[in-house]
């Protein structure tokens, strides 16, 4: 009778736990601060997979995530070389120019093409286990984060041979980088749950981002193109700004500021939405 009891009652629970994750007809703010509040305080598991993913990324090889290094310092010196020349720059204006720029595209490409599989490579822990579905978004970010830290050391390298006064400055690239990361978090949420029910996504979104690299002065500069257009009007333009400039440091102007905050709270509320309409429907897409 007291095993037949008990397994009632852990019975019962599991229902009350997966009612509570995976009901979508509660109240929609009570509903989303509560898995954002049990996610984070899942930080432990997240950040754990994270590294996990980096690790297996490059297990078994002598230096491990430390190819991303060099990968990125044999980019940074092909490009400053030749682009350099062809957009006659100095290689000590351009090269501390090209790092920073390549580091912060870096972060924003991976995020958010990585994004588009964040509840898709997740799916084996989504149908075995009842998590918070918002854990997996921030699992993409903190192994994007990790990358982006081993690649600072290029910047570092550069600050040391080139002659970049950064100054106080280069504080300002804490809250650029939080507006960035907390986008790349609404990004990987809605681009997920996206790409899990419409498998053909994550395609279109390497195409765009491919077009949107080319379109972005990440490699040029904006000054030196006539039809303003296509920096004013592009998005990812800001999010290079908030975080390049302060590397290298430069000042963004408050316009810049208040475009990516604009940007950062028209997500989250798209995003909050939509998550609480079809996360339950999540693991039957993946």
């Amino acid at each position: 009778m007291v095993s037949a009891y008990l397994n009632e009652v852990s019975l019962r629970g599991e229902q009350r736990a997966r009612h509570r994750v995976w009901r979508s007809d509660v109240n929609d703010a009570r509903g989303t601060v509560g898995d954002l509040r049990e996610a984070v305080s899942r930080w432990p598991l997240w950040s754990r997979l994270a590294w996990q993913d980096v690790l297996l990324r490059y297990r078994r090889s002598i230096i491990g995530p430390f190819w991303l290094t060099l990968s990125m310092g044999f980019t940074v010196a092909a490009l400053g070389g030749v682009y350099g020349d062809l957009f006659g720059i100095g290689l000590i204006d351009f090269l501390p120019y090209l790092t920073a720029g390549l580091l912060v595209w870096g972060l924003i490409q991976a995020c958010i093409s990585e994004g588009c599989q964040t509840f898709i490579e997740g799916e084996w822990i989504i149908r075995q286990m009842n998590v918070p579905l918002l854990m997996f978004p921030l699992r993409v970010v903190c192994r994007n984060l990790v990358i982006f830290a081993h690649n600072l050391v290029i910047y570092v390298a550069i600050l040391l041979i080139f002659p970049v006064h950064v100054g106080w400055g280069v504080l300002a690239a804490i809250p650029g980088l939080f507006l960035l990361l907390l986008n790349a978090a609404w990004c990987a949420t809605l681009l997920g749950m996206l790409s899990a029910r419409f498998r053909d996504l994550p395609q279109i979104v390497a195409s765009v981002l491919q077009v949107a690299f080319l379109a972005t002065p990440v490699i040029w500069r904006s000054d030196l193109i006539s039809h303003k257009a296509v920096v004013l009007f592009n998005p990812f333009y800001y999010f290079l700004e908030i975080l390049r400039g302060p590397l290298l440091g430069q000042a963004p102007p408050i316009s810049t500021w208040i475009v990516v905050l604009v940007i950062t709270t028209g997500g989250i509320i798209v995003t909050s939405l939509f998550y609480h309409l079809r996360r339950s429907r999540v693991p039957f897409w993946v």
